[in-house]
């Protein structure tokens, strides 16, 4: 039944595969060794979803590797179909942007020094930065990377974050720097701002 949806046996198996190993690479021999499926349909299926942009490809050693895309628009929900033990979500992505700001406010207001926290990218529809959490702030890594985690279980992907600290910041949003302004100018939604850079009246 999923084949006949899904348009053929051997993209079914490798939704399968790459979805339930995000963040790991398969060349096309290993591939087919994996799923059990001649070549040629491997590579045309591989063809296909590079299009759709499910995937993403990349070269090293001589040889073609290809991994699931994260930042893939629908990759939530095909992994929430394919995943083998893929936790149920949220669905932030048909929330209204005031619920994904209060859902992880109370995770990002644990960080200590803290000064200034957006979401963008992938966490914020219309948004095109690569960035999806910026944080502002004089701030413990090790703090982060523990909430980074959990917003990740939340979103069941990969989140791009970026820690400035709050001088330079301050510094190259008033140079009009090139990744700042990209976040601020772009579509963004600001949790926490406690010094109203941002948001001023």
């Amino acid at each position: 039944m999923i084949d006949a949806l899904f348009g053929s046996k051997t993209r079914v198996k490798l939704l399968h595969l790459f979805l339930n190993n995000p963040g790991k690479s398969f060349y096309v021999r290993e591939i087919t060794r994996k799923i059990e499926e001649q070549i040629n349909s491997v590579r045309r299926e591989l063809s296909n979803m590079l299009e759709v942009g499910i995937i993403t490809s990349d070269s090293a050693d001589n040889k073609l590797y290809y991994q699931v895309n994260q930042r893939y628009d629908y990759y939530v929900p095909l992994r929430a179909i394919f995943g083998d033990s893929v936790p149920l979500q949220r669905e932030v992505e048909v929330k209204p942007n005031e619920a994904v700001s209060e859902k992880y406010r109370p995770l990002l207001d644990e960080i200590t020094g803290l000064r200034l926290a957006l979401l963008s990218g992938v966490l914020v529809k219309g948004s095109i930065t690569s960035v999806d959490i910026l944080l502002v702030g004089n701030i413990a890594h090790t703090k982060v990377k523990s909430v980074m985690t959990e917003i990740e279980k939340g979103e069941g992907r990969e989140i791009n974050y970026s820690v400035v600290p709050y001088d330079e910041f301050y510094y190259r949003l008033s140079i009009r720097d090139r990744f700042i302004t990209e976040i601020v100018n772009g579509k963004h939604i600001v949790v926490i701002d406690k010094d109203q850079i941002i948001n001023k009246d």
